[in-house]
């Protein structure tokens, strides 16, 4: 129930959130310092997917930038 209740409220975050490129940089940026804050002072696990995914987040930050 609360992976729904998430999931709803990340589609509805859209509808106020009409930002563009701006909101999805600052966003992608809080989640990666949030997960690598995680990872240091919460002792979170590295694995290899994590690291992956984490490095698939600033490259699609960047790719917004710069082609914007």
């Amino acid at each position: 129930m609360a992976w729904l209740v998430l999931v709803v409220a990340g589609v509805l975050e859209t509808a106020w959130a009409a930002l563009g490129t701006g909101y999805a940089v600052w966003v992608g940026i809080g989640a990666v310092e949030t997960a690598v804050y995680g990872i240091f002072a919460l002792h979170d696990p590295a694995t290899i997917g994590r690291i992956a995914c984490l490095i698939l987040i600033v490259a699609g930050v960047v790719g917004l930038k710069v082609l914007h």
